[in-house]
């Protein structure tokens, strides 16, 4: 069997995707210059906190994600990140290909909670490898693709919030059901509020939580239109 080994070298924003993306450059090495006609792959990213240490506003962010401080030593368990496929062309020794991730910003999503959390620093990742090793260099082999190969990536967390800037820029957005979409409207409406944001602020000042929201005289004939409403329930 063809020994492979894989390495993340670094991990950057793709400026360019339509949707936040991730893209993990990784080099792949053939054990004695073997040759590889193709790679097929699947690589599964997983989180690991434990691997790191949080600040106390970091910590304060993460405690509805793995509860109080003190209980940590038991809840910091690998949060799951994404899986992808990459075919890699072939190649002879060694190559270096880019693992393009889709991400989400999602925050019912525990992996976008967790890097959301974070302020600074290195969010370590590992890359768990398997698929189908097409080999040989005087014929075809097929091989597998060893479970336990894998690749460990401290991921800068800078990136992630640049990715996040340059869909979400300045914002965020929350997942909610159509009725409860409707209300929220309905409230809106019946207040003249001017936005979403506006409407949000205003039900945390009657709750007792945060600064109460501009309410302007309604507009003579002016309708009250949902901003940033999509048909899946989604403010933002």
């Amino acid at each position: 069997m063809t020994p492979l080994t894989f390495t993340c070298t670094g991990v950057r924003a793709d400026p360019y995707a339509a949707g936040p993306t991730l893209v993990f450059r990784l080099r792949i090495t053939a054990g004695d210059q073997a040759r590889v006609h193709a790679l097929a792959l699947r690589c599964q990213l997983r989180l690991e906190p434990a691997r790191r240490g949080y600040g106390a506003q970091e910590g304060e962010r993460l405690t509805d994600l793995f509860g109080e401080r003190s209980r940590w030593g038991s809840t910091l368990n690998p949060v799951q990140f994404a899986q992808v496929s990459l075919t890699v062309p072939g190649f002879t020794g060694e190559t270096e290909a880019d693992l393009v991730v889709p991400c989400t910003y999602d925050m019912d999503i525990a992996a976008s909670r967790y890097l959301g959390a974070l302020t600074d620093g290195e969010a370590p990742l590992l890359l768990l490898f398997s698929g189908t090793a097409f080999t040989g260099a005087g014929g075809f082999q097929v091989e597998p693709v060893p479970w336990d190969r894998e690749a460990r990536c401290a991921m800068p967390v800078a990136v992630w919030h640049e990715m996040i800037e340059q869909h979400f820029p300045g914002c965020g957005w929350i997942r909610l059901p159509h009725e409860t979409m409707d209300a929220l409207l309905g409230y809106r409406s019946r207040h003249a509020l001017p936005s979403w944001e506006a409407t949000v602020a205003a039900l945390l000042a009657s709750a007792g939580s945060g600064p109460s929201a501009p309410r302007p005289a309604r507009l003579l004939g002016a309708a009250a239109a949902p901003a940033h409403l999509s048909t899946e329930g989604t403010v933002r």
